[in-house]
């Protein structure tokens, strides 16, 4: 009985450690996010077969696949882009610190 109650703590605690170590991103963050979706909407000039898949890509990184009426998530280098441009009153409410704002990748 005792081992069964042990498993049991440790698939608990293994599933808040989980949970913990996922970032929750509030609320100004997700709006930040969005924007910057709706600026780097995607359209093709063709439609799509029932059958197809298309998927985006944005200098090498994969934005996601593309349905009609949902807006693709930017990547990390366009959404810290945006972040440059908009407005520092937003951002400082989004990201308080400068540890939890994404940077910019250095380029070789």
């Amino acid at each position: 009985m005792k081992k069964f109650h042990l498993i049991a703590l440790a698939a608990l605690l293994g599933t808040s450690l989980a949970q913990a170590a996922k970032p929750v991103e509030s609320r100004e963050v997700q709006a930040l996010r969005a924007e910057c979706a709706a600026q780097h909407a995607v359209s093709f000039d063709t439609a799509r077969d029932d059958n197809e898949y298309r998927f985006v890509y944005a200098r090498g990184q994969l934005r996601g696949e593309h349905t009609e009426g949902k807006a693709l998530k930017c990547t990390e280098a366009q959404y810290v882009a945006y972040l440059d441009n908009a407005d520092p009153a937003r951002v400082m409410s989004a990201y308080p610190t400068a540890a939890g704002r994404p940077k910019a990748q250095k380029t070789k």
